[in-house]
């Protein structure tokens, strides 16, 4: 009896270190990631609007307001992007898509997701409180800007968010997914990997990590995986770009069979979010083409 009960509480001590170990972890998941970059949508030659507007959760959050040609303040065409930016990142490098979607006559929201750049917030969740984000751009280019079609387009992280918010916006037309890993976990696991932890570990550390930021938040943030929600989006078009180079989605082929996409443009020789650098032209063409028809 003494062996078992020894047992049972070198168990428990076990567990418990388990626990405090992955929420420890899980504020290096979360924590906020200030502003490096600072760009400006007039380094291209566009006119904007610096705007604010709350997330459906109450959070202040900032971003620019790019006009479609001629439209000036207004909405113009009456279809819009909201453009969303990659993880530990700001809107700013992405000013470089938005000269097509612009000639395209397409009004552009960019803005910084909670706990990024110039928004507020001291939390981020790679998709489940991003999605309020998404439902606060929504609702501001609806009631401030008379937007009546809108796409989702975003790159890595943002293209995780287009996919997890999708489903719960009914106002979203269409979604463009670029570089959007199938599961936080794998994403993690890589980025162990790229700083030499064996696979191993780097499967712990990311299990620990989505572990303990669940218990913080209180919600199974495995239930809020891009390749759970992807197949949500139909029948509303999908466009998936992906490099099948890119590390950070060794599992693409589960994202895609859980996907109903319009269309897919797999780039064979290209890594994570690099198909715009290594083929703008065509890039540009098959976006704006997909956009064009779908909203």
């Amino acid at each position: 009896m003494a062996i078992l009960i020894a047992a049972l509480l070198t168990l428990v001590a076990l567990a418990t270190l388990l626990v405090i170990a992955s929420v420890a972890i899980s504020f290096f998941l979360t924590r906020r990631h200030h502003l490096v970059e600072t760009r400006s949508p007039a380094e291209v030659g566009l006119a904007f609007e610096n705007v604010t507007f709350k997330s459906s959760d109450g959070l202040t959050l900032r971003g620019w307001w790019i006009p479609a040609p001629g439209s000036g303040r207004a909405s113009g065409s009456g279809r819009a992007i909201i453009q969303m930016h990659g993880h530990a990142g700001s809107m700013d490098p992405d000013v470089q898509y938005v000269p097509a979607w612009h000639a395209a006559g397409l009004n552009v929201l960019m803005f910084d997701f909670r706990a990024h750049g110039r928004s507020e917030g001291h939390v981020s969740t790679f998709g489940y409180l991003e999605r309020r984000d998404v439902q606060g751009a929504i609702r501001f280019l609806q009631q401030e800007k008379s937007v009546r079609r809108i796409a989702l387009v975003g790159f890595s992280l943002g293209g995780m968010v287009s996919i997890l918010s999708a489903p719960v916006c009914p106002q979203a037309d269409a979604v463009v997914a670029d570089g959007a890993p199938a599961r936080i976990r794998s994403a993690l696991t890589v980025w162990g990997l790229e700083h030499h932890l064996p696979l191993w570990f780097a499967s712990l550390l990311a299990w620990m990590a989505v572990c303990g930021a669940s218990l913080r938040l209180g919600v199974n943030l495995f239930r809020y995986e891009p390749v759970r929600w992807i197949g949500q989006i139909a029948p509303r078009p999908l466009m998936i770009v992906h490099g099948d180079l890119d590390q950070y989605c060794p599992d693409f082929q589960d994202l895609l069979a859980a996907a109903h996409p319009t269309e897919l443009w797999r780039v064979p020789d290209v890594g994570h979010v690099q198909a715009s650098q290594v083929y703008p032209e065509e890039y540009r063409r098959r976006v704006v083409a997909f956009l064009d028809r779908h909203l």
